[in-house]
């Protein structure tokens, strides 16, 4: 049995100060005032942080271009670094057909998760691994991508995604030359030819790919999400394909029909913290004043979760219950995890200590415990 003591614990609805009990992996008591334990020297006790969109993983594997890490050691850093953030559940971003700005096909997607899988079952891993699968609709290949996942149950999240230049993420054409000529160093007729062939092979593939794999996700019970919805009939084709989670709409249009058609809505920390978008699309603080913001996730930076729940109470006036709930509570219940994403008994005893005391300062992740055990 582990008690955490005088900390200011941040229950659903509101913080309280006292204690928080975990025995045999879940949480058994919550009370105020002292009790014999862990002094955490009033620091915040918050639910572990669960993630569902992050690609940080891709950088271990392949952290120079022509480099790949071991991929057993890769993880292990990526988890390592992903529990020091407070994430203690958290979905690993897995590609599924080949997007354009990276070299990893679905059979190392494939590849990685049996990895992933096998660390995980010898005890290597500090949190709880499910995977994310990226599906890009655009390649011809995504459906044989996404069937070599068939017999993988830790697949929780499917997302359509579509990076065709002209649309969605890339609306922009001169946006897209930016981030993938630049990153990419092709000439002006090298881009020209790769752009237009991107949009010829999206004209046949990505409508009949979105609707069958979307198909194929409902039949395994598998939540889906759209990805960089821009526009109202993006919204109303998410509708038709059973999505349920909208992952970075683009604009306030898209943003405000996905909440009218009830579909949770789930934006990048990253985007809050820096105060704006790095591909110049809507910035989180406009959906935070709109009520049209549910779920953070730390994209590319896997710190950023916890320090924008923060910055959700400091610059856009939630309340602190309200804040942490969109990296807890809110993504557990979007991928039907619910064990987890609160401080109430009976719930998985995954916590975090966090130490914040005045506002604009960032928050220090001081301990994390993952079904009980400290982990970080």
């Amino acid at each position: 049995m582990t008690i955490l003591t005088n900390a200011r614990i941040v229950l659903d609805d509101e913080v309280i100060h006292g204690h928080v009990v975990m025995e045999d992996g879940i949480i058994n008591a919550i009370g105020e005032g002292a009790a014999a334990g862990e002094d955490c020297e009033g620091d915040y006790v918050v639910p572990g942080l669960v993630e569902l969109h992050t690609d940080h993983l891709e950088g271990h594997i392949s952290p120079r271009p022509r480099v790949r890490w071991n991929t057993t050691a890769a993880i292990q850093a990526h988890d390592a670094q992903i529990a020091a953030s407070g994430i203690t559940t958290v979905l690993d971003a897995l590609r599924v057909g080949l997007d354009a700005d990276s070299s990893l096909t679905s059979e190392d997607s494939r590849q990685i998760a049996d990895v992933i899988a096998a660390a995980q079952d010898e005890g290597r891993l500090r949190v709880d691994h499910r995977f994310h699968l990226r599906c890009e609709v655009s390649d011809e290949y995504a459906l044989g991508g996404f069937a070599l996942f068939d017999d993988m149950p830790r697949v929780a999240l499917v997302s359509l995604m579509d990076h065709t230049p002209g649309q969605r993420q890339f609306r922009s054409l001169d946006a897209y030359r930016a981030y993938f000529q630049t990153k990419s160093g092709m000439s002006d007729p090298e881009f020209e030819r790769f752009q237009a062939e991107r949009r010829e092979r999206a004209a046949i593939w990505s409508d009949s790919n979105r609707r069958e794999l979307a198909i194929r996700a409902k039949a395994r019970g598998v939540i889906i999400a759209s990805h960089d919805d821009a526009t109202e009939a993006h919204v109303a084709e998410a509708v038709r394909d059973g999505v349920t989670l909208a992952e970075f709409p683009t604009t306030i249009d898209a943003a405000v029909a996905s909440r009218a058609a009830g579909m949770k809505i789930l934006m990048g920390g990253p985007n809050l913290v820096r105060g704006g978008s790095h591909s110049g699309n809507i910035s989180v603080g406009e959906l935070a004043d709109i009520d049209a913001l549910d779920i953070l996730s730390s994209d590319y930076v896997p710190f950023s979760m916890l320090q924008a729940a923060f910055v959700l109470g400091e610059r856009e006036g939630w309340t602190l219950p309200r804040a942490i709930a969109t990296v807890t509570k809110n993504p557990a219940a979007a991928v039907n995890l619910t064990d987890r994403g609160r401080i109430a008994v009976d719930y998985r005893a995954d916590l975090v200590r966090v130490r914040c005391h005045n506002d604009g300062d960032i928050p220090v992740v001081r301990a994390v415990y993952r079904a009980g055990a400290r982990v970080a």
